[in-house]
């Protein structure tokens, strides 16, 4: 990304997801990053992020949350608009972090920056609580230090030896380098005096935890962007080595553990900054190999324009009370099934596919409205050009104003079906070219007859968010 300090990175945040699984509830509370007692009810995830887009017309630095019921695939909610933003300091937050406490409510941190100035120096953090993640209370900003430098994507864990939380971030110290840094607290208001956590001799950032898997802590964070992970026996500052496999995808930063709530899938996630606003996952099924298998793009979608985020898992009752508090977005964006990267999206007027991010983005955003010409069927109207619809015209996707005529109607009418070369994505059949489906061919889109195995996968999408 071009606002890339250099190598000394952007910030992030990152999480351990899921409680630990434990023999008693006491022992999960201590093995899970301040979890409530063991949480078996849990079956959702929520993240937290903020968001930027290529041209910065995305651009957004309060908090946004998103949920998910498989942690691959995410519906932002308040239409992707921020829930709080803050009031003081740079007046803008990076890298969010969502802790569940240990008395059940939540807890959010977050770095004290808006936009790029890699020079601004903030000893600050910015600070919420939360009993539900639908309103935010109690709102400050504790005072981490005194060095002349700043504090980066915080995180929390409990430190079951300690009885306190544990607040990482990374900040340059007498080193000349960053480092990760640790204050103890109670309560995320009074602090004890800094230390520093973990210090390879090079320069890290955005240190993510895991606590207590297997008897073992592991932190991973970016080195020359790539992540990497450490581990340790202990919570002990200074006692955690690297090991891992070093994993990246282009420039890639803020490592975010998540833990399956269903299998023993772990996922790590990393945002990237060349390009700028792209999200990776691999995942392993062992934390103690250090090694990860990427996954395909097909199988995960995350929030437009979303940067540097945080996930934690919380009940189904939760994820449908914010979902009943933020709602559900009114536009759907199209992934290709077979350039995963790619989404459907108008420029110049012409339908095509194009590689995630770009601007303007809400060229890729389509509310799916009842057929012009059958109520049963669907039409694509644009967002940002709301007269206008995707329709066909010499067999050729455009987006043109709807004019009311009768064959406007029918050419911008389409019938959904399950996908052609997977029955979970979408496939859309012309309504008056009915032996014809929406296929991209050379990026573009138009309606064909569908016949081939590269046929149906070039018409099968993808409706998410």
């Amino acid at each position: 990304m071009s606002a890339h300090p250099h190598t000394q990175v952007m910030p992030s945040r990152r999480l351990f997801l899921g409680a630990a699984a434990a023999t008693s509830l006491a022992l999960a509370a201590d093995l899970s990053l301040g979890a409530r007692p063991a949480h078996a009810a849990d079956s959702a995830y929520v993240m937290g992020y903020f968001t930027e887009s290529p041209a910065g017309t995305g651009a957004d630095y309060g908090l946004h949350l998103a949920v998910s019921t498989d942690s691959l695939n995410w519906m932002p909610l308040n239409q992707n608009n921020p829930v709080v933003t803050p009031t003081q300091g740079a007046g803008g937050l990076r890298d969010p972090f969502i802790l569940r406490k240990r008395d059940g409510g939540f807890v959010v941190l977050a770095t004290d920056l808006k936009g790029t100035d890699w020079s601004y120096n903030s000893q600050y953090i910015h600070v919420w609580d939360s009993a539900d993640l639908r309103t935010f209370t109690n709102y400050r900003r504790p005072h981490l230090h005194d060095m002349a430098t700043h504090s980066w994507a915080p995180e929390a864990f409990w430190d079951a030896s300690r009885g306190q939380y544990a607040i990482l971030y990374s900040a340059v110290n007498s080193s000349g380098h960053n480092v990760l840094m640790v204050n103890y607290t109670s309560d995320f208001t009074t602090v004890s005096a800094p230390r520093v956590f973990f210090d390879p001799g090079y320069d890290v950032i955005d240190g993510d935890m895991a606590v207590g898997v297997n008897g073992v802590n592991y932190l991973y964070f970016k080195r020359n962007g790539t992540l990497v992970g450490a581990r340790s026996a202990s919570l002990d500052p200074g006692s955690f080595v690297p090991f891992s496999t070093p994993v990246s995808h282009g420039g890639t930063e803020a490592p975010t553990l998540v833990k399956s709530l269903t299998s023993a899938t772990w996922y790590l996630w990393g945002d990237t900054y060349t390009p700028n606003g792209v999200y990776y996952a691999w995942q392993t099924n062992d934390l103690a190999a250090g090694t990860w298998t990427p996954v395909d793009q097909k199988l995960y979608t995350h929030p437009l324009n979303a940067k540097h985020c945080t996930i934690a898992t919380i009940t189904g009752a939760e994820h449908a009370n914010l979902v009943a508090r933020w709602g559900a977005p009114a536009w759907n964006r199209l992934k290709s099934y077979n350039y995963p990267d790619r989404y459907v999206r108008h420029a110049d007027l012409t339908a095509r596919i194009d590689t995630y991010p770009f601007d303007p983005y809400a060229d890729s955003m389509w509310k799916l409205v009842p057929g012009l010409a059958d109520p049963t069927g669907i039409s694509f109207r644009s967002v940002n050009y709301p007269t206008r619809y995707l329709r066909h015209y010499d067999y050729q996707l455009r987006l043109d104003t709807n004019d009311g005529s009768s064959g406007f109607a029918q050419d911008a009418t389409f019938h959904r079906t399950a996908g052609l070369a997977d029955a979970s994505w979408a496939s859309f059949r012309s309504h008056n070219q009915p032996t014809r489906y929406i296929r991209h061919s050379n990026h573009v889109l138009r309606i064909d007859p569908v016949s081939t195995v590269t046929d149906r996968a070039d018409a099968t999408f993808s409706v998410g968010y």
